[in-house]
């Protein structure tokens, strides 16, 4: 949608230099950038490219100001506010109310007026969709279920029991909540399943992403609170509760019952075990599983970054050795 760089300013409320006249009708890199198009700089691996980019604007720090050949925004988290800018550029599509002919929706459902139910849609007993929320195609909302106003499904979403969505949330292909947790007893004559009886309940503006499962609680509810960002491919297991505005990159795996604080931040492939407590902004590196309570904020890291093969397997060698050592060096002593 066009916009000019006046309106862009008023409406995120950031110094402009340049001309307010300015249209811009896209976004893009600083290197693949047209004169219509919005760009911005947050990491000074791309510096290089500002002198040479042919944007209508971009959104910088003021001490790269000076190096910008076209106009500029000043702020001092350009990556956030080109976010809100790019979301006024290219806004969402906007979608007719309704419910497709071939939607299956139970009778003691009950669905918003201004709701887009699409095509191949199931939703089912006593479940409620709110206003204005898009349920994307072959999305399934099982029984029982309660998703707000202004929320997205965009496609293929499966909500299976019990689960409760705040508003503005954002819903990713492939996602899973709600289902069975992994509980089973084990007994002399095999495993015994446990009934998951619990549910998931979703704070307001969460996004979660592609082909992630979200548990239900065994007993009690699995939590996403307020604002909590999950990439795609993580694991959320039952009864786990995940604080404010936390996010988990992919292959993130978080074992039952344990709990996170506020603004914590897992990388991906990292995790932690099940029954643990985890404090307020907490970063977690690549790899790296926790296996005990974090009483402390700070960063916590546990891999081994890459080496050359060769290398590691030297590397791996000395690991062998290392319990001799440690038995000569006791017995030295």
């Amino acid at each position: 949608m066009p916009v000019s760089l006046g309106e862009l300013a008023v409406s995120i409320g950031c110094e402009l230099i340049g001309d307010p006249d300015v249209v811009v009708s896209d976004v893009a890199s600083l290197e693949n950038a047209t004169p219509q198009s919005l760009t911005f700089l947050s990491s000074a691996s791309y510096i290089k490219q500002l002198p040479s980019t042919k944007a209508a604007a971009v959104v910088l720090r003021a001490e790269e100001a000076d190096a910008c050949p076209v106009a500029a925004f000043i702020t001092d988290n350009p990556y956030a506010t080109y976010a809100r800018m790019a979301a006024l550029v290219r806004p969402e599509a906007s979608f007719e109310p309704g419910i497709h002919d071939t939607a299956v929706v139970s009778l003691s459902a009950s669905v918003a007026l201004s709701a887009h139910i699409a095509a191949n849609v199931v939703i089912g007993e006593r479940s409620i969709v709110g206003k204005n929320t898009f349920v994307g195609p072959g999305t399934v909302i099982g029984p029982d279920c309660r998703v707000g106003d202004d929320c997205r499904f965009v496609a293929n979403v499966t909500l299976v029991k019990r689960v409760e969505i705040g508003a503005r949330g954002l819903f990713h292909p492939g996602l899973v909540i709600g289902s069975d947790g992994f509980g089973n007893a084990m007994t002399p004559e095999g495993w015994v399943k446990i009934p998951q009886l619990g549910g998931v309940s979703i704070g307001d503006d969460v996004e979660i992403g592609s082909n992630t499962t979200v548990d239900c609680g065994a007993i009690g509810d699995t939590v996403i609170k307020h604002g909590a960002r999950i990439d795609n491919l993580c694991m959320i297991a039952h009864n786990v509760h995940i604080g404010e505005h936390t996010a988990l990159a992919c292959q993130t795996a978080i074992a039952g019952s344990t709990k996170i604080g506020d603004r914590c931040l897992f990388a991906g492939r990292s995790g932690a075990v099940g029954h643990l407590n985890v404090c307020d902004d907490v970063i977690v590196l690549s790899r790296a599983v926790l296996t005990k309570d974090v009483t402390a904020p700070g960063t916590y890291s546990g891999s081994f970054p890459a080496e050359l093969a060769d290398t590691w397997a030297k590397q791996v060698a000395r690991f062998r050795r290392l319990g001799n050592l440690i038995a000569r060096v006791k017995k030295l002593e």
